[in-house]
């Protein structure tokens, strides 16, 4: 999704209303229930939000010039940097290590990848269209954030195809995206 992702996607930027950040702040927490502890820290009360509309009807979301998360149609999403802020709040899977330089040039996940004997899925199963945060087998930080194709119990069970795709990696155009 960001792959090519440049300031001249962007179309146009506006300050949020704090009745609407409020808002925004509600629906990030129902959607990450993990996150409620720290969403006062991943955007303070009395910040100013600042929307940022873009190509494709991506909307970023950014707090003192960076970018804290994005929306896309319904699904508000994280962005890496606030992933590595706050780690616990959100659904995650890993990969096993062969997959690394795949997502790092942004392929899609693959089930093999993620079934093998270095990669993990959650003990919990997730519906298909879940956002996950990927991890990499012996690496700390998350490296992608993906979407789910299928739902975890279908990973397991099929173990071929597509897994989760892609939304936003390491060194992608969002990654590197400065107000």
């Amino acid at each position: 999704m960001f792959k090519k992702f440049t300031k001249e996607d962007v179309h146009s930027r506006s300050n949020i209303k704090s009745s609407a950040q409020r808002g925004l702040k509600a629906k990030f927490v129902d959607q990450y229930e993990g996150l409620e502890p720290a969403i006062d820290n991943v955007i303070p009360k009395k910040s100013q939000l600042t929307l940022i509309k873009c190509e494709d009807k991506i909307q970023l979301y950014a707090l003192d010039g960076e970018v804290v998360l994005f929306q896309y149609f319904d699904d508000l999403i994280p962005t890496l940097k606030t992933v590595h802020k706050y780690p616990q709040g959100f659904p995650s899977v890993q990969v096993d290590r062969g997959a690394i330089k795949f997502v790092l040039s942004g392929a899609n996940v693959m089930s093999p990848g993620l079934t093998s004997a270095g990669g993990k899925l959650p003990e919990e199963p997730l519906p298909q269209n879940s956002i996950v945060v990927i991890y990499a087998e012996g690496k700390e930080h998350a490296l992608a954030i993906g979407k789910l194709l299928m739902g975890t119990d279908e990973i397991k069970e099929k173990n071929k195809g597509i897994g989760i795709e892609l939304v936003h990696y390491l060194g992608d155009g969002l990654w590197d995206f400065t107000e």
